[in-house]
């Protein structure tokens, strides 16, 4: 409910006047109306008329006297009949025709009677005018007449009375009311009168007090005019000063009374503003456009009584007063926030300048550490594929391990910088999340076990497989976390639990452990940079302390939150709630990859163009690529490339970025422009570059993937099972390479220790060994449950993967991939090869022992 607005002074003057009229107004008319009743009450032509219908009765009396006399009197004198009979006629006839009677004929009563005696007269008429025989022989009738209608004279006279009398009577009491209405104005127009007075005394202690009011918001203003901080200067349109108050003193340096009354472009406007000072008056005072009045803070130049010009922020109002417009000035000396604004924006363009040397000498230090980086560990990888011994073999994977640490270190440093710099970007892609969490447990399997600890994760509720999200950084917040749990629990248990959310959308991941946990201290710090769990020099697990404060950026970048809970001694749970867009399964590929496009399928060793200025990186992929069984061209630069595929044919450019002569991506372009089979070459790129704009425009550049450095043997090799090329299924298998890999077993024996390594090779003989027998089990039932085969292949190939045992790996995937395709046939030709390659597994499990 809102309130009724205020009445306005010309409002409350008004209504009092307007009834004190209304009063006025009503006494006169009452007044008047009484005026008129007490004339016409006393007016003369009232009395006649009741004198004359009292002697209409006397007049008839007199007639019929005078009848009745000239009857009994045979010398009678007819004379006075004649004259007393024309006296009632004259009168009756004034009473027929007369204005007057008017209202009294109306009356039904009296114009029966009326006319009752009206034909008494029209009919003795005759008789009076007659001669005096004629008369006295026509007295008797005439008198008997007479006698007849004496009573309708008499009752003519009276009722017209009567009559006159009710008139007279209803005037007096209309008279009375009149008077009665009279008083009540009169009394109303007495109250008004008061009410009035009263409202007028109101009125007059209003404006006292208001007066008061005036003075004291006067003396108000004066006192926050003289105390104000901005200065104030108040002119009228001509640019005369009015006031001026005493922080306008202090910022001019100028007293108010040598400038009240002066023309304020000769105080405060700098000479090479005072022509745009006066445009600006003159067009205020033609009524022309406003450009500062009214228009907020503007920053302009004055002056100083000195001479010293300077920076003010200033705003103009516009007031209008009984002297005419006036404009208001509010303005503030700012010299000091200039010069510190000036200071900032210094600062500013240092920081960024800081930033970008310190991007690129991130990208430069990235190129430099990974190019020396991929020669080390891609020669290890050389190495162990020479003849060594145990010892050997022993130093080069502790060589390995220290140079894949380093690059995760790295990494960790990297992906940090690049999201504190806003350079870390998102690659969403439709991923199956329950297959990611089961590589993680996978992977992490071992180590779990190595500290005699149970990993398990499940889905609470319904699953959401499928999903479109980064898969990167989910793997990568997934492993820190999960990592980080087994790191810290020893005989114990960590489950990784997912869960769809109530609101759309939503997947919350949760991994819970029974570690040593994490004290309250601890936990407001465990997602800084470079805090780990145990920070002492003793400490039993390493770490940079990244892995927390990674995970916390890359959730943040995915949208999502984490929050951790943890009991000391108990164990910690960390919860993640991301926004994931659920997202329906991919089509099955085909035998033939989207890749092969760019060329004809191709069987047999592959023929390589290899484009790389360092010798060492050079050698290290030559190596590795003609140690699988393929043909390698070496390219030093781009241009020795370009001229190359122009020359002959290639399956594979692997190219490298910066190169003296023409860069990578240069030589791309160039490759690409060629016409000829060159130009749909699939051309992967060799970088250290890791930062993902780059990467996103060497693609741009043309080219089909990137392959980052220090260089893998897996990664390399991959190119040619992945789909970059054309591949047969069962091509890798064709090539003469072990069973089980030395390196993941010597590397597990590194990370667990030589008993450790035999458990869970024990471990692994049994499931597999459990996995073959369930699927060969007679009468076949087994094999009608798909999704299970699917799940059992799943899981035992990413234990496969941790022994080192790739072929194995690959029937295992084989198998995966024919159930979830519903092939049976392919299912079944899988599923008869496995015990083969589990036999020839098992003897170099053995060997390697």
């Amino acid at each position: 409910m809102t309130g009724s607005a205020p009445m306005t002074p010309r409002v409350r003057i008004l209504i009092p006047a307007v009834l004190f009229s209304l009063a006025f107004a009503a006494v006169a008319v009452f007044g008047s109306r009484i005026l008129r009743d007490v004339q016409d009450l006393n007016a003369a032509h009232k009395d006649n008329l009741q004198w004359s219908l009292s002697q209409t009765d006397v007049e008839f009396l007199e007639f019929y006297t005078a009848l009745v006399a000239a009857k009994g009197d045979v010398d009678g004198d007819l004379n006075t009949l004649r004259r007393e009979f024309d006296i009632f006629y004259s009168r009756i006839r004034i009473l027929n025709e007369a204005e007057l009677y008017a209202p009294l004929r109306e009356l039904p009563r009296l114009r029966t009677a009326l006319g009752r005696v009206d034909g008494f007269l029209q009919g003795a008429l005759p008789a009076i005018d007659a001669s005096n025989a004629e008369l006295r022989q026509n007295l008797p009738d005439l008198a008997e007449q007479a006698a007849g209608i004496r009573p309708v004279v008499r009752d003519l006279s009276i009722s017209a009375l009567g009559h006159l009398v009710a008139l007279t009577d209803a005037r007096r009491e209309q008279t009375g009311r009149t008077l009665v209405w009279l008083g009540l104005s009169v009394g109303g127009l007495i109250v008004a009168l008061l009410a009035l007075a009263g409202y007028l005394n109101h009125l007059n202690s209003q404006n006292v007090r208001r007066r008061a009011e005036v003075v004291e918001a006067s003396r108000r203003m004066n006192v926050v005019m003289g105390t104000s901080l901005d200065g104030v200067i108040i002119s009228d349109t001509t640019g005369r000063i009015l006031e001026f108050n005493a922080a306008a003193e202090q910022i001019f340096a100028i007293p108010a009374q040598e400038v009240i009354g002066r023309d304020l472009a000769d105080v405060i406007v700098p000479d090479h503003h005072k022509a745009a000072h006066a445009a600006g008056m003159a067009r205020l005072r033609n009524g022309g456009t406003r450009r500062v009045v009214g228009s907020g803070r503007v920053r302009l130049e004055a002056k100083r009584a000195t001479g010293e010009v300077f920076p003010v922020e200033l705003a103009i109002q516009s007031a209008e007063t009984a002297q005419g417009e006036i404009f208001v000035a509010f303005l503030r000396d700012i010299s000091a926030q200039v010069a510190a604004e000036e200071e900032l924006v210094s600062a500013r363009d240092l920081a960024l300048a800081g930033e970008k040397a310190k991007t690129n000498f991130l990208a430069t230090m990235s190129h430099e550490i990974r190019t020396p980086l991929n020669g080390l560990l891609g020669n290890l990888t050389l190495l162990q594929d020479t003849r060594l011994t145990a010892r050997q073999r022993r130093y080069i994977g502790n060589m390995e391990t220290s140079g894949k640490l380093l690059l995760s270190h790295i990494n960790g440093v990297l992906d940090i910088t690049k999201y504190d710099a806003g350079r870390l970007h998102l690659r969403p892609v439709v991923m199956n999340i329950s297959d990611l969490v089961q590589d993680i447990i996978d992977n992490q399997s071992a180590s779990a076990a190595a500290n005699q600890s149970v990993l398990e994760w499940q889905w609470d509720g319904p699953a959401k497989n499928w999903i479109r999200a980064d898969k990167d950084r989910l793997q990568d917040i997934l492993m820190n976390l999960v990592g980080n749990a087994v790191k810290f629990t020893h005989n114990g248990r960590i489950r990784v639990t997912l869960a769809c959310l109530g609101r759309e959308n939503g997947l919350q991941i949760v991994v819970e452990d029974t570690g040593i946990g994490i004290t309250p201290d601890q936990i407001r710090h465990v997602f800084e940079d470079f805090v780990t769990g145990d920070s002492s020099y003793a400490r039993n697990v390493g770490g940079t302390g990244l892995g927390l404060a990674l995970t916390k950026r890359f959730v943040t970048a995915l949208g999502g939150h984490i929050d951790v809970e943890s009991t000391p001694g108990q164990g910690s749970s960390f919860i993640v709630e991301l926004p994931v867009e659920e997202a329906e399964p991919p089509q099955p590929a085909g035998p033939i990859h989207a890749r092969q496009a760019r060329g004809n399928p191709i069987t047999g060793p592959r023929k390589v163009l290899l484009v790389e200025d360092n010798p060492i990186n050079r050698d290290v992929a030559r190596e590795m690529l003609r140690a699988a069984g393929h043909y390698v061209v070496e390219a030093h630069n781009g241009r020795e490339a370009v001229d190359l595929a122009r020359a002959g044919r290639f399956d594979l450019i692997l190219m490298d970025i910066s190169m003296p002569v023409m860069d990578g991506r240069s030589a791309t372009r160039a490759i690409r422009a060629l016409n000829g089979p060159a130009s749909l070459t699939p051309i992967v790129a060799l970088t250290a570059n890791v930062m993902a704009e780059e990467q996103a425009a060497f693609l741009e550049d043309g080219m089909d993937g990137i392959l980052t450095k220090p260089l893998s043997k897996e990664a390399l090799l991959g190119l040619f099972s992945s789909g970059a090329l054309p591949k047969q299924v069962d091509e890798i298998c064709d090539q003469k390479e072990p069973a089980v890999s030395d390196e993941h077993l010597q590397s597990l024996k590194q990370a667990l220790s030589p008993d450790g390594a035999r458990v869970i090779v024990a471990r692994f003989c049994k499931e597999i060994d459990e996995l073959i027998g369930w699927l060969g089990q007679e009468g076949g039932e087994q094999r009608q449950d798909l999704p299970r085969i699917a799940a059992e292949a799943h899981k035992s190939a990413g234990s496969a993967a941790t022994i080192g045992a790739l072929c194995l790996r690959r029937q295992l995937i084989a198998i995966e991939e024919a159930a979830k395709s519903g092939s049976r046939a392919d299912l079944a030709l899988a599923i008869d090869g496995l015990p083969a390659i589990w036999l020839a597994t098992q003897s170099a499990l053995k060997s390697a022992a």
